[in-house]
């Protein structure tokens, strides 16, 4: 576990730092070398219009990175608070969030992002909000469900009848039991969060040029497939391995946070 929690703190960091490493500015032209090979002045080459592949996959990873942390954090807050209102809110609010929580559910989440991206027209703005509304519906089914199972319990009984408020209830005796499942699920709508950004990118809907994010670099070298395959094969990499590297950080996560890992 130690080793997939290093290698996801490196992605981050390279989130943070990677334009900082840039060999050279990502968006500058370079006629005379366009479609360079690995080596030399840039080493992974050059793209249709000469810019520095390197440099442009160091800065994507900040872009890519840093929306796909946004997106999925305010996926958390808002499916959280929902959650919680549908575990606390009684029979009649709990089928009406749940109603609509499953409403969401019925759309494949892409096709749904597609379709709203597609309304708002292209653009970061666009990007985020689409897959914010297409990502909430599981941390507040995990809310709701955790939520309901602690209603019950002698504590949350007593906190009620000793007046405190839902608000203050849902602090300091809901939170921190949701805490540990919802990190869980976090990580992995973190990978979900890259890919939905990656493949709105690559359809035109995401990051607009010239700015550098893996799915627009994509899209830019397809024309380039047969050629220059390689135009396609680096942003593809960075996008599998921080991915895998998510999910696996996840997984690890989850074991070391199940009850059996923690009584071994």
């Amino acid at each position: 576990m130690r080793s997939v929690l290093m290698l996801t703190a490196v992605l981050g960091l390279l989130a943070v730092f990677g334009p900082s490493l840039a060999p050279h500015d990502p968006t500058a032209i370079d006629i005379p070398n366009r479609l360079a090979p690995p080596g030399g002045v840039y080493p992974l080459g050059t793209d249709a219009i000469g810019r520095c592949v390197l440099s442009r996959l160091l800065h994507g990873a900040s872009w890519s990175l840093g929306l796909a942390f946004l997106v999925s954090v305010i996926g958390l807050i808002a499916g959280t608070l929902i959650g919680l209102v549908a575990a606390m809110g009684g029979r009649f609010v709990d089928w009406i969030v749940m109603r609509a929580t499953d409403s969401f559910l019925a759309f494949p989440d892409l096709v749904a992002a597609v379709v709203i991206a597609g309304v708002l027209g292209a653009g970061t703005g666009s990007l985020v909000f689409a897959l914010t509304v297409t990502g909430w519906m599981r941390y507040a089914r995990v809310a709701r469900g955790i939520g309901l199972s602690f209603g019950s319990r002698g504590h949350v009984i007593q906190a009620r009848l000793a007046g405190l408020s839902p608000v203050a209830i849902a602090r300091w005796h809901y939170l921190p039991a949701l805490a540990p499942s919802l990190v869980v699920v976090w990580t992995g709508m973190l990978a979900r969060a890259i890919l939905g950004i990656s493949a709105l990118g690559f359809l035109g809907f995401g990051v607009q040029p010239p700015t550098p994010e893996w799915g627009t670099m994509l899209l830019d070298a397809r024309v380039h497939l047969r050629s220059t395959p390689l135009l396609m094969i680096w942003p593809g990499l960075a996008i599998v391995a921080t991915v895998l590297a998510i999910n696996l950080a996840g997984d690890a996560l989850r074991d070391s946070l199940s009850p059996q890992e923690r009584s071994a």
